[in-house]
């Protein structure tokens, strides 16, 4: 998904499968231009997981430029490589401990490398970390960065540094993400989480919910669409929760004043909660057409049963009710979902409920993983009775049911026209494809013609917004010609 080492629910595996919209050739995009010297000291930074660990990565290049440091995109070259992790499945902390074991050969032949372990799982498994990784010198959780430079230096003198402590109030207002030019951005609006679902560490590992103020944030837009930013997404763990306390304003409020102050731009959100998806939200959307019309909604399960003992707070009644009330306001909203298979004593029939609800509502895509337990979670007290082969045949039948319903739904647009935001070269084939991203997330590959003498792409740009013919479908992307230039 980025140019740097991410790796994120697109990976496919037995733990995990995403079939939806947003898998897709994406770049990191970072502002201001980092600054540094010749003699400067060199920081590689790897990001694992989600959107959040990007924002929070950007926030990092921040705090260490601004202490002098060169970002680098080799680790051959960095005198600090830092991982910024994700701790929400054990899949993803596997593939920390193999990364490590990877960068002992830097180690080996520079001893004065520095090498750390930031985010969720440094918060989460610090003393591991710190004792059995011999080559991890610094641990920081994602409330501390501020204070990375300090521990890196003294990391740098031989001493390891450790910070971990959880944070109430900090939310990084005053620190600008280090971005480069480009189509998207990400703003973080708020930290941590509240809900306490029994199967999540995140409420562990980020904290208590609390939110950036609202005229912070508009500013924030209005800043990256001068820089030449066309798109933003909006960030929390459960954007629906936020609030500026001081202001009195909540989501919908914070969505129609980002609208309004940058009406040019693309405005996305991730991640909902059902129980906060309100009307007044719904309407907002609707209301304003920069607002994409692409809805990330988990459901987690489709029983009732295993939602309460997920301490997920709705019914599939309600969750229904809500998608409703989607598509009463925006009929053509595409909506995607998280599915989670074989959670502690899942029967088979509640299984065969979600498989149900998936083909009621018919997503357009769908993050689908195996149950994993994580300590420190109430479901990690739970019996997780399931099989592991169970679980895994129950995530390929809901697999293979999902590429079916996104493949008829991405069907319906051949001979359609949809408005793409060119993002840039194709990773398949980046001389001669392109691709880009409708308005309901979903990727579009499109031959890219260029000027022989220029080297440049006839008519458009990264960045613009153009006309494609939809020729052709697959479960995952459309594939299209450019129609008009505009």
């Amino acid at each position: 998904m980025f140019d740097l080492p991410v790796l994120n629910a697109s990976e496919t595996s037995l733990e995990s499968h995403l079939l939806s919209p947003t898998l897709h050739d994406n770049v990191l995009q970072s502002s201001p231009k980092p600054h540094s010297s010749p003699n400067a000291r060199k920081l590689y930074v790897e990001t694992y997981g989600c959107q959040m660990n990007v924002s929070d990565s950007e926030i990092v290049k921040s705090v260490m430029n601004q202490s002098g440091y060169a970002m680098t995109d080799k680790p051959d070259d960095a005198d600090v490589i830092l991982l910024n992790t994700c701790a929400i499945r054990e899949n993803a902390e596997r593939k920390i401990h193999e990364r490590l074991m990877h960068l002992k050969f830097y180690k080996k032949r520079r001893r004065n490398l520095v090498v750390g372990v930031l985010g969720c799982m440094a918060e989460r498994m610090r003393d591991e970390l710190m004792e059995t990784k011999q080559i991890v010198d610094v641990v920081v959780g994602p409330d501390e960065y501020r204070k990375l430079p300090e521990i890196v230096a003294r990391a740098e003198a031989g001493e390891k540094g450790i910070a971990v402590k959880l944070s109430r109030v900090e939310t990084y207002d005053d620190i600008e993400p280090l971005r480069t030019e480009g189509v998207s951005a990400w703003i973080s609006i708020m930290r941590g989480c509240d809900k306490f679902c029994t199967f999540c560490v995140v409420p562990f590992t980020r904290g208590r919910e609390r939110s950036r103020g609202l005229p912070l944030i508009v500013t924030e837009a209005q800043q990256l669409w001068d820089a030449g930013f066309k798109e933003i997404t909006l960030l929390g763990q459960n954007v629906n929760s936020y609030r500026d306390e001081g202001a009195g304003t909540d989501f919908a409020d914070l969505l129609k004043a980002t609208a309004r102050a940058v009406p040019q731009m693309r405005i996305r959100y991730s991640t909902s909660h059902p129980y906060d998806m309100s009307d007044k939200l719904i309407a907002t959307m609707a209301e304003y057409d920069n607002i994409c019309k692409y809805i990330h909604l988990p459901v987690q399960s489709g029983s009732d049963r295993v939602l309460e003992a997920m301490n997920r707070h709705y019914t599939v009644a309600h969750y229904k009710e809500r998608l409703r009330t989607i598509r009463d306001f925006m009929p053509h909203c595409a909506l995607s979902t998280d599915i989670i298979v074989g959670f502690p004593t899942e029967t088979a029939d509640e299984h065969r409920m979600t498989a149900d609800l998936m083909a009621e509502v018919r997503f357009d895509g769908a993050f689908m993983f195996l149950y994993s337990p994580r300590e420190g979670t109430k479901a990690w007290k739970m019996e997780d009775d399931v099989p592991h082969d169970e679980k895994v045949r129950r995530l390929n039948e809901i697999i293979a049911q999902q590429q079916d319903i996104s493949n008829e739904i991405n069907q319906r647009a051949i001979g359609t026209t949809e408005r793409v935001l060119v993002e840039g070269p194709s990773r398949r084939n980046p001389e001669t494809a392109w691709f880009g991203r409708t308005d309901t997330n979903k990727i579009v590959v499109f031959p890219h013609v260029t000027n022989q003498e220029a080297s440049v792409a006839a008519g458009y740009v990264i960045g613009d917004t153009i006309n494609i013919r939809i020729t052709k479908a697959s479960p995952a992307m459309l594939t299209g010609v450019v129609e008009t230039i505009s």
